[in-house]
């Protein structure tokens, strides 16, 4: 497990649900990135989460908050997880979890004594420098949002 929180974020370039892509750069000297990776699109614990976000959004954008979410479906997949539940945010794609790996969160998951290799469930609070500020790992969706907006509120101090 990679421990990023004070270093310089790794960057990335990925397409969206759209077929944009959408780099860590070009949110550079301007907004926060929330950075969330999360197993597989239309599950119950990631449609939870994902649904925890849309419904916070316009108070991390009012913090100067992007919310992008990544994981290895795609990009068909993520336009239907974002149509069925009206999310307002990009959806990136990580079908070869490069990224994923980069960010220490491409991991070996034991479910039912099956393994198999897998994203873990995790959240980055990027500040407009490009430093993690804040990293939770192994996230368990409950009352996650909420954390990751009042760290949010704190370190941005508003």
């Amino acid at each position: 497990m990679t421990a990023l929180e004070g270093t310089h974020a790794p960057e990335f370039s990925l397409k969206n649900e759209a077929g944009e892509t959408v780099s860590l750069k070009d949110f550079s000297g301007s907004k926060y990135v929330v950075l969330y990776f999360y197993p597989k699109d239309m599950t119950p614990g990631c449609t939870t989460q994902a649904c925890d976000f849309r419904d916070a959004e316009a108070d991390f954008s009012a913090l100067n908050a992007v919310i992008l979410g990544v994981s290895a479906d795609s990009e068909d997949q993520h336009n239907k997880f974002i149509e069925k539940h009206g999310l307002p945010f990009s959806l990136l794609v990580d079908e070869d979890h490069q990224v994923s790996e980069d960010y220490g969160v491409w991991v070996e998951k034991n479910k039912d004594g099956e393994k198999s290799m897998g994203i873990e469930r995790a959240t980055y609070l990027i500040d407009p420098t490009g430093t993690v500020v804040k990293e939770w790992r192994k996230v368990k969706v409950p009352n996650h949002i909420q954390d990751v907006l009042e760290t949010l509120k704190t370190i941005s101090n508003q």
